[in-house]
């Protein structure tokens, strides 16, 4: 069997480049303490938008995000937390040019879950990696829109 292509050697890379954490994500159940818990620690509102079967909530910290996920019906947050239960979905790294990027990882063999970038919350645009890419990790590469510029 074929082993599939990890990410190893990213300084090759001239295309594009990694700037920094976007976001950590957490999957979280039917608890609604868990937001309120983090609005108390971070002193902050959440940046709150509606996906497809979830509730994103984006709180800042510094230059990055904690996101939680909500599963409001049938998708992949309800698929994560029945297989999984609450806890860490995914990690986001922001990229200055999330096309380039993901033409890299695939030419390097590369399984990717987006092919294409795709919108994502905040005006930005998104795309993730295959867990396999990095040792069972889900990673987003998220390339920021105005609002979050």
């Amino acid at each position: 069997m074929e082993e599939e292509a990890r990410v190893t050697d990213m300084s090759a890379t001239t295309r594009w480049r990694v700037l920094g954490l976007h976001h950590v994500a957490f999957a979280r159940g039917d608890d609604p303490t868990a937001d309120g818990a983090l609005c108390e620690l971070l002193g902050t509102q959440p940046h709150t938008e509606e996906g497809p079967g979830f509730t994103e909530r984006m709180y800042g910290v510094g230059d990055a995000f904690v996101q939680t996920l909500e599963a409001t019906g049938p998708g992949v947050v309800q698929t994560f937390l029945d297989k999984r239960g609450p806890g860490l979905h995914h990690v986001a790294f922001t990229v200055d040019a999330l096309a380039p990027a993901l033409e890299d990882l695939r030419a390097r063999g590369v399984r990717l879950v987006d092919e294409v970038p795709r919108p994502g919350g905040m005006g930005s645009r998104i795309a993730f990696v295959h867990p396999a890419a990095f040792g069972g990790m889900l990673v987003e590469l998220v390339e920021p829109g105005a609002t979050q510029a």
